[in-house]
This record gives structure tokens, C-alpha cells and sequence, in this order.
């Protein structure tokens, strides 16, 4: 690689670190990971097999438990950190992921974004919706890019179904319901718990509750976040996030209007989790349509995913959709079938950040669009925690009851 003679002045008056990246790298971007847990080990295990066509390598990674940051740090080459700022702070990381429990997000991505990091941060983007609302104006201010992890969103089905919808062809969507269900058997979303943690010795216990309320050292808390209100909405948060912006990025919505949320511990009584085991929340957008979202922890029985439409409904498959025509309109349709040509994936999710990075590509899951999910996730979880119907504030931007 040869520079000419400006671009060798200017390169001067760089920071080392950053000169190195530009001048060394040949556009390599490098990462740093916040939370070095399963779901980021996932996303670490992609990225590695990707890192030479990707052009990518990782910089740094961080974790409150030392056993993870070790295992992360060995895995990636990457610099270990106990604080997520000092990572942060170092010069030479392009974009960080966020893999942290959700009561972390919101704070984390602010952080990140004063920093001049580009952002890939799990799914929801934040815990509430107050917070959410802070992020589009944080991102545009900053300039950096940020990429919300509904990796669902590299499926082309959702922006190709949205063209069919704008086109007419299903005529006014008036419902919409999707699914996101399992089956436990014992207890539910509770992981193995790993003897070697010990609190105050490899474990920074205050680190890990952060803004949560203070309490004692739990292995179930620690290990199965998931199933407190502390640090996540269980289903709401980690499952209907995925399908709901799905059904907003079809059908171009944003806030919805009113909305409830319904269910409880149904089947697994005992249970230490505060979450519900089934859940199913109905969210009401204006002039139309419902969106229905339906799950169960005790029975994973699918559902139709589905918009249905006054002329036709559009039914998402394993490879695409299909459009049929209502019968009072099949002389006037036919069947349509769209294959897609993306996937629900991680590493589709992670290059088209880097495309956006690099060559200012669009991204799949912004902000804005992970605002909009959050919004409608938190009015389902109000309502059933309230046990009253919720409605938006589009004034004050904000889930109150109806």
C-alpha cells in the first residue's frame, strides 16, 4: 500500500493507534466484546470463522467473571478487561458488541457511543422504553453506527413483504399474530449454574447488578438473569423482541396505540422465577392493525405467522412467504411465492454493520427500529404486570395506563 505525500502529513498528525488501524490494517476493523457469556461466545465462535474474508480481528474483551474473561480472552487473542470503560478507552477498537445482561444495554451503548464506537448491542436495545427514546438522538449526535441484534432482520422476507404491502396486494392489513414458543420440562430458561464462581474472589457481583437493585449474591440471578424482572421481561424481552419487530419492519409501523398483556405460571408453579411461563400480549396500532403475540414455555406448538389482509394474507415460511388471495378475491389474484435470499443470522447481522462502517450500507436493525420494539414489548409487560390496559403518550413518549 503506497500514500502520496498529503496523505502521509496527514496520517502524521494522527494518533498512534489510530494510524496503526488505517496504515497497518488495510481497513481491518477491530472489535471489542462487553459480556463474555453464551450468547457472545456464540457471536465470538461466528466472527472468527469469518475474520479473514471479513477483514476483522478482535481487540479486546471484557467480563465481570474472571472464568469467562479468561475463556474470551484465549478464545479471541483478545485484550482482557474487568470494566467495560476501560475497553472503551482504548484507541484502537472500531466497534464493540454488547452481549451483557439487558439492565446494562441502555447505559453501555451511551457509553459507547460518547466513546466514538460503533455499536452492535444484543437484542432488546434497552430495558425500558425511557431509555430507549435517549439512544436515536445519542446515535445521530455521535455519528457512530449502531446495529441492534434482531438478527432476523437479514432475512430480505420482512423489507420484501412490506413491498408487497405498500403495493396493495394484500389490501388493508388488519391483523397480524406470530409466535415464539419452547418446551421445558422441569423448570423453565434456567441454565446450569457453575460451581467456580465465587463472589468477591472472580466475581464482581456489584459490576453485574449495576442499576438493578442491590441485593445478596444469587447463582440464579447470575446465571438465569432471564427469569427476573431486575435484569430482563423474560419472553417479552429476549423472544417477542425477535418476532414483533418482524411484524413492524413488514408493515412499517412504529408506536403502537394501545395495548395488553396476559398470562402468568401456568404450568411451572414452583418455580423461582418471577417472570410468566406463558404469556400472550395483543397490541393495538392506529387506523390498524392488531398485532398478536402468542407464547408458552410448556408447549411449542407453532403458530401461523401471518398478516391478514382484507384482499389476500401473507403467511412467512422456513424459505420466504406466500401470498393467497381471500376467496371473495380469488378472480382477481393468484398466488405469490417470495424465496429469500437472507437468513436469520449472526453473520449476515455482523457484516452488514461492517458494510455500514465501511461503506455507509444501510443498516438492518437501527435504532429507530429497535426503539419501536422495545415500545411495543414494554407495553405488553406493563399491562400484564399492572393488570390494566396500557396506551402510548406520543407526547411524552412513554408507556402509561390507558
Amino acid at each position: 500500500m503506497s500514500l502520496t505525500r498529503r496523505e502521509m502529513m496527514a496520517a502524521g498528525a494522527l494518533t498512534a493507534g489510530a494510524y496503526a488501524r488505517i496504515l497497518g490494517a488495510n481497513n481491518r476493523l477491530r472489535i471489542g466484546v462487553i459480556g463474555c457469556g453464551g450468547m457472545a461466545t456464540h457471536h465470538m465462535q461466528t466472527l472468527l470463522r469469518n475474520r479473514e474474508t471479513d477483514n476483522i480481528e478482535f481487540g479486546a474483551v471484557c467480563d465481570v467473571y474472571q472464568k469467562r474473561l479468561d475463556a474470551a480472552a484465549q478464545l479471541t487473542g483478545g485484550k482482557p478487561f474487568k470494566d467495560y470503560r476501560s475497553l472503551l478507552e482504548q484507541k484502537d477498537i472500531d466497534y464493540v458488541l454488547i452481549a451483557t445482561p439487558e439492565h446494562w444495554h441502555f447505559q453501555m451503548i451511551m457509553d459507547a457511543a460518547d466513546a466514538r464506537k460503533h455499536i452492535y448491542c444484543e437484542k432488546p436495545m434497552t430495558q425500558r422504553a425511557d431509555q430507549a427514546r435517549q439512544v436515536p438522538p445519542k446515535i445521530k449526535a455521535t455519528g457512530v453506527k449502531m446495529q441492534v441484534g434482531v438478527q432476523g432482520m437479514s432475512d430480505d422476507s420482512y423489507e420484501a413483504a412490506n413491498q408487497y404491502v405498500r403495493s396493495g396486494a394484500l389490501g388493508k392489513v388488519v391483523v397480524a399474530q406470530i409466535d415464539y414458543s419452547r418446551n421445558y420440562v422441569d423448570d423453565f430458561w434456567k441454565y446450569p449454574e457453575d460451581d467456580d464462581v465465587k463472589p468477591g474472589e472472580n466475581l464482581d457481583w456489584n459490576a453485574f447488578l449495576g442499576s438493578a437493585p442491590k441485593r445478596p449474591f444469587d447463582r440464579d440471578r447470575f446465571f438465569s438473569w432471564r427469569r427476573y424482572w431486575d435484569y430482563s421481561s423474560g419472553i417479552a424481552s429476549d423472544l417477542f423482541v425477535h418476532r414483533v419487530t418482524r411484524i413492524i419492519k413488514s408493515l412499517a409501523l412504529t408506536f403502537p396505540e394501545w395495548g395488553v398483556g396476559m398470562g402468568g405460571k401456568y404450568e411451572f408453579t414452583s418455580s423461582t422465577a418471577e417472570i410468566p411461563d406463558t404469556f400472550n400480549v395483543i397490541l393495538s396500532y392506529p387506523g390498524g392493525p392488531d398485532v398478536l403475540l402468542v407464547s408458552s414455555m410448556a408447549n411449542d406448538t407453532p403458530v401461523d405467522h401471518v398478516l391478514r389482509g382484507h384482499k389476500a394474507t401473507l403467511e412467512f415460511t422456513r424459505t420466504g412467504f406466500v401470498i393467497r388471495p381471500q376467496r371473495p378475491f380469488e378472480q382477481d389474484g393468484k398466488e405469490i411465492w417470495f424465496h429469500k435470499t437472507g437468513a436469520e443470522s449472526v453473520e449476515l447481522h455482523h457484516r452488514n454493520l461492517q458494510n455500514a462502517i465501511r461503506n455507509n450500507e444501510p443498516l438492518k436493525c437501527d435504532c429507530n427500529l429497535g426503539y419501536y420494539g422495545v415500545v411495543a414489548c414494554e407495553m405488553g409487560v406493563q399491562a400484564f404486570r399492572q393488570r390494566r390496559y396500557m396506551k402510548w403518550d406520543a407526547a411524552k413518549e412513554r408507556v402509561v395506563p390507558a
